[in-house]
């Protein structure tokens, strides 16, 4: 698992480096002072996985997370600020650590991002992906469903959740967005942002929106954007 480290304190980077010498599934392969430097990394490097500080020279960290597309590696954020905390979970971060950076509770997320990587481990095998006809099995609480991929029309992040919409029924599973797109047929789903996936055959219609994205109406009422960058890949996938 490739990391890279991003903090513009280079003796906060040395010791971040130092504790994750205990991880040895973790690769420390880059790091960067500030946001410009992280994307240049990220390009180059493509890790896995981010270690995030927040206050930075020029873009905080919470506002490099913001202007990412995706697909985002994992993100851990370490800084001296607890206020940004509630933040940093709307962005889907894993975990927020404050500095100095205990080393059980880093444990802890690396705990955590493993159970993640294993929820996703479906993508390894290329039977896993669900056809629109497959039925599957959800559940919240006491309530069941049983129910056609195809009818699913939204799936939306809520941190280490996802809301998944069909009928008029919207549980919530304990499944990140992202271990559930490897599950599903890109034909039939597309990646809209950050923190949603739209069933292409719930689309109802799509019209112009901001800065070169689309706003993209679903049967049902749903209303969903599409950044400029998410909005060319779907023009390009949709176009003959």
């Amino acid at each position: 698992m490739k990391a890279l480290l991003v903090d513009d304190e280079r003796l906060a980077r040395s010791e971040l480096r130092r504790l994750l010498a205990a991880f040895p599934e973790i690769q420390v392969a880059g790091e960067a002072a500030q946001a410009k430097q992280a994307r240049e990394q990220m390009a180059a490097l493509k890790p896995d996985l981010l270690f995030l500080d927040v206050q930075m020279p020029g873009e905080t960290g919470i506002e490099f997370l913001e202007s990412l597309e995706p697909p985002v590696p994992q993100v851990i954020f370490t800084t001296a600020y607890d206020e940004f905390a509630v933040k940093a979970f709307e962005l889907n971060a894993l975990d927020y650590l404050l500095k100095p950076v205990d080393p059980a509770r880093l444990a802890a997320a690396i705990g955590r991002l493993r159970l993640q990587r294993q929820e996703a481990s479906p993508k390894q095998d290329p039977t896993g992906c669900l056809d629109a006809k497959d039925r599957v099995f959800v559940r919240e609480g006491e309530k069941c469903w049983f129910v056609e991929v195809g009818q699913i029309r939204l799936l939306e992040s809520e941190g280490n959740y996802t809301r998944v919409h069909f009928g008029d029924a919207q549980p919530q599973l304990f499944r990140s967005l992202n271990a559930m797109e490897e599950r599903l047929d890109p034909k039939c789903f597309f990646r809209a942002n950050r923190r949603q996936i739209i069933n292409i055959s719930w689309i109802d219609r799509i019209e112009p929106w901001f800065s070169g994205g689309l706003l993209v109406h679903l049967k049902g009422g749903a209303k969903i954007e599409l950044s400029r960058r998410q909005a060319q890949e779907f023009r390009e996938r949709m176009s003959l």
